[in-house]
């Protein structure tokens, strides 16, 4: 089967998460898919670069799901999330998804 690259799956969940959260009016919900993407991501982070990177890519997430706030005051929710998402994205592609 088919892999889907660690970079899709992180940028996915950043972009899931707040998704899920605001269709559905459910924080917690939209926490749910936000972590799960998180696992899957961090996962194949460590299988394909090892401990330290998947480490500092998960840094990465966290902080671009917590940097989307205050960004998206300044220019937006959706823009905001589909910006922090393909910075993750982009770093998981250069560190983990470019080396398989």
């Amino acid at each position: 089967m088919a892999r889907i690259p660690a970079a899709a799956v992180a940028a996915s969940g950043l972009i899931g998460g707040y998704a899920t959260a605001r269709f559905t009016k459910k924080r917690p919900l939209g926490g749910a898919v936000l972590a799960a993407a998180g696992a899957v991501a961090a996962r194949q982070w460590q299988q394909k670069a090892g401990g330290k990177t998947a480490v500092a890519l998960s840094a990465a997430y966290v902080a671009g799901f917590a940097g989307s706030h205050p960004l998206a005051k300044k220019v937006g929710a959706w823009p905001a999330v589909v910006g922090v998402a393909g910075g993750v994205g982009l770093a998981s592609y250069l560190l983990a998804d470019r080396r398989s």
